[in-house]
């Protein structure tokens, strides 16, 4: 009997349960009853209207009131009239008062003959054989909830943005179907070729990407309250502003917290602003938020309720009554994606950039980035989304009719803003002209009383950084400099160009001072050589923050770099100095230092030749990133023009000296490429290049590395103290394969930088290079120098007519060096340090 009233129990639950989580067809909910709803088994979601403003949404809500699909999409609103059907033809409709569909999910021809909402929150249609026909969680709308896949053929839109799965995997974020403004790809290390990928969103706040390819879960992104707490709806969301975030909600709570976003800048989303919107932030907010402007007053919001919506031009530009002129904006930036760029950008200088735009009928704005790139996009009249922030390295002109009316103050003019604000900013503005006066007339008392006072010095140079803030190079003091280090006390180290000191500038900053020895140039050339190594900015480059010239005194004051030269790290054989780098430090010092050099060689206004590519001249920041130090200084050792240079002239390094430099043969970018092979060569395997041991058979490294390459020995050219690390070999075999075409002895079978760069990325394909030659074959200008090729360890040599061969080769076979001609100067390693870990 007990069994038997067991058995009757748990029918009784089963029934309760179906019949509560059934929806019987012919019913509706109404917005006129909003407690009435469709619940799911457990309570955790349930069907029914909420109100939005004087509007009814309906759709499925996590309990609480927090809407996870609706019916029709977000914008999709009835009036209180209106009714939410589930028809006996097995169709769900949305109607508005007035009887309108504006919603079917047009299944009235399946044979649908029940729906229910599961405890996931997933509202199913069944046909009679109890088979799913129709699905909430196969019409998403803007949101997706765990244990909801997304596909690549399911799309999240809210109002023009839209977001889906692409067949590689990639997540995209797209304006007006069109401009993809966020693209998510899989990590490089995952190399696969997805099949069907399926995007999820974990119970705990994992969102993964998963495809039968796949080990395992690539992981895209966490919440950041993974894993806390419990009865907590993590939800992914595209939301009307164009952003996707993962949101959290309590049970019942109704309360939702974001916990991740994929663009955390919301201004980088294309079209935030709308057309000619200009998106900043509000700095005043201790958690600053976008808000939208205009360019200038030349414009007027389309409409003054919703500064989202754009701006327009207050005359036409075919309408000026005089001629148009370009609005230049500082620190701004018009948004260009794909597929906008590959037509939009130019390569051309700032003025360039103004005047390309200004003449062209088709062009309505432009931007020149000033980050080391010279890029320049021209915008045309489809749609253009601005963004400004004092962190851009950017400048933008928008075409307008003359003359340029600027906005009143310096933030952006914003809509919302009334007349009744006008008088509180005349009294703040009265209120810091005072003040500033006031400052003003006891700034200059003091400085009439203290300007003899010796501190005033360094005050002055703290004032002096205002225009290093600019752009333009400090002028410093002997005076200065000599104060700022405590007298040139402490030494970082000594390199061709002279010594390098540790400095603290007046406000604090620690900078590098190298005092430059051998200056054959005046006042007016060193200044104008100055101007333009100050002028050179890339990320992969030490800035120039000033400079003096004084008498014979002239030095250079630059940025400090916490960690030092490259080669304290390769060289270092004492594993307990703390100074090893791993195999992801070392890849990325070598792409970092190619970038730069692609830099000077190719993205400048004139090609700049360093001429002095070693680890020394190599630093690295408290992020181990690499920057290249001491270009440009050749032009201030030697003013004539570096291309030519005689023997007498060579101011190289021995071990990365290009073959011409020796052979007297003209100097060019392709200089640089030997010596950067040379370099890249010691970063993969930790070994000065023209250093001979037995282990090498007395050879020069290169070519026994060439040889050990050749046997697939790739092993013995690693770094041994790497052995134990987890490193990609396909990337050090790239790199030794790019260092062995940089090294090649003809200048024309050397790569240009830009190319390296591509083949150490993986983007271009590397041919087996050609063996490279030893340093003492060679034939120049009919005369034979035949050493065997175990005796070098410099460079590839190919010797002048003008230097005398040794009566006897022989005898130098012992030493492993060549002798030099008369007068020449090559340097040994010495470090050139702006920076020191010490």
């Amino acid at each position: 009997m007990e069994f038997r009233f067991l058995i009757f129990v748990l029918f009784l639950s089963l029934v309760f349960s179906i019949s509560k989580s059934q929806i019987s067809p012919g019913t509706f909910l109404s917005p006129s009853n909003l407690n009435h709803t469709w619940s799911s088994p457990n309570n955790t979601f349930f069907v029914g209207f909420i109100q939005v403003g004087s509007s009814y949404v309906a759709g499925i809500n996590y309990f609480g009131g927090v809407q996870v699909w609706t019916a029709g999409g977000p914008s999709v609103s009835v009036d209180a009239g209106g009714a939410f059907h589930f028809h006996s033809n097995g169709t769900l409709q949305l109607v508005n008062g007035s009887g309108t569909v504006v919603w079917d999910s047009n299944t009235s021809h399946l044979g649908v003959t029940s729906a229910s909402l599961e405890d996931s929150g997933d509202l199913v249609l069944r046909n009679g054989s109890g088979v799913s026909v129709w699905s909430s969680f196969q019409n998403p709308t803007n949101t997706i909830v765990p244990g909801q896949n997304l596909t690549v053929n399911h799309v999240l839109k809210s109002g023009i943005y839209s977001f889906n799965v692409l067949n590689s995997g990639n997540l995209t974020l797209k304006w007006n179907d069109s401009v993809i403004y966020w693209n998510q790809g899989l990590n490089s290390s995952i190399d696969s070729n997805l099949t069907s990928p399926v995007l999820g969103l974990q119970q705990i706040g994992i969102l993964s990407i998963f495809d039968v390819t796949l080990t395992s879960a690539y992981i895209v992104a966490y919440s950041n309250d993974y894993a806390e707490g419990s009865d907590i709806l993590r939800f992914l969301k595209l939301d009307s502003d164009g952003n996707l975030r993962i949101y959290s909600s309590a049970l019942g709570s109704g309360i939702v917290t974001m916990r991740w976003a994929a663009l955390t800048d919301q201004c980088q989303v294309f079209g935030y602003c709308g057309n000619m919107g200009i998106c900043s932030y509000n700095d005043s907010s201790s958690s600053p938020t976008p808000i939208c402007g205009c360019p200038s007053e030349n414009f007027e919001f389309v409409d003054v309720n919703d500064s989202r919506k754009g701006c327009k031009r207050k005359v036409e530009i075919e309408n000026c009554p005089g001629t148009a002129t370009m609005l230049e904006m500082d620190h701004a930036k018009f948004l260009t994606y794909q597929p906008e760029l590959s037509s939009q950008v130019f390569f051309v200088g700032i003025s360039a950039c103004r005047l390309n735009c200004l003449v062209s009928s088709s062009c309505v704005a432009s931007t020149s980035l000033s980050d080391g790139t010279g890029l320049c996009y021209l915008k045309t009249p489809d749609f253009v989304s601005g963004y400004q922030n004092p962190s851009l390295p950017s400048t933008s002109y928008v075409k307008v009719c003359g003359p340029v009316q600027l906005n009143p103050s310096v933030d952006l003019q914003v809509a919302g803003k009334g007349k009744s604000r006008i008088g509180v900013w005349l009294v703040i503005l009265v209120i810091v002209v005072t003040l500033l006066g006031l400052i003003a007339i006891e700034g200059g008392l003091w400085w009439w009383c203290c300007r003899n006072s010796p501190k005033f010095g360094s005050l002055s140079a703290h004032y002096a950084l205002l225009e290093y803030a600019s752009g333009a190079p400090v002028q410093f003091s002997y005076k200065d400099l000599h104060r700022t280090t405590k007298g040139f006390k402490e030494k970082l180290g000594a390199g061709g160009f002279g010594a390098v000191y540790k400095g603290i500038l007046a406000n604090r900053t620690v900078v590098a001072i190298k005092r430059l020895e051998g200056i054959e140039q005046g006042e007016k050339q060193f200044r104008m050589e100055v101007a333009t190594i100050s002028s050179t900015h890339h990320l992969n480059l030490v800035r120039l923050i000033g400079f003096c010239s004084e008498g014979r005194h002239r030095l250079l004051v630059y940025e400090f770099m916490k960690n030092g030269s490259l080669d304290n790290f390769l060289f270092s054989m004492n594993e307990d100095s703390g100074k090893f780098l791993n195999w992801e430090h070392r890849f990325n010092i070598a792409l970092g230092t190619a970038r730069g050099i692609t830099y000077l060689h190719e993205e400048c206004r004139d090609c700049i030749v360093h001429c002095d590519i070693k680890p020394e001249n190599i630093l690295l920041d408290e992020n181990y990133n690499a920057k290249v130090s001491d270009f440009g200084l050749a032009k201030l050792i030697n003013p004539k023009d570096h291309r030519y240079r005689t023997l007498k002239s060579v101011r190289g390094t021995r071990g990365y000296l290009a073959p011409e430099w020796i052979a007297n043969l003209p100097i060019t970018s392709r200089s640089d490429i030997y010596s950067y092979g040379m370099v890249l060569l010691e970063i993969v395997s930790g070994r000065r290049n023209f250093e001979v041991s037995e282990e090498t058979n007395r050879k020069k490294f290169s070519v026994w590395a060439y040889e050990e390459f050749e046997k697939g020995n790739v092993n013995a050219i690693i770094d041994r103290r790497l052995a134990d690390q987890d490193m990609d070999m396909e990337q050090a075999k790239r790199a030794i394969l790019v260092s062995f075409w940089c090294i090649q002895e003809q200048p024309s079978q050397r790569p240009m930088m830009g190319k390296v760069v591509q083949m150490l990325e993986g983007i271009a394909e590397i041919d087996k290079p050609p063996a490279p030659k030893a340093f003492t074959e060679g034939l120049i200008s009919g005369t034979s120098i035949n050493v065997s090729s175990n005796d070098s360890v410099l460079s590839t040599f190919a010797a002048s007519a003008s230097a005398p061969v040794p009566s006897s080769v022989s005898s130098y076979q012992t030493t492993g060096l060549l002798p030099l001609p008369s007068g020449m100067n090559i340097e040994k390693p010495s470090s050139s340090l702006l920076g020191s870990s010490s």
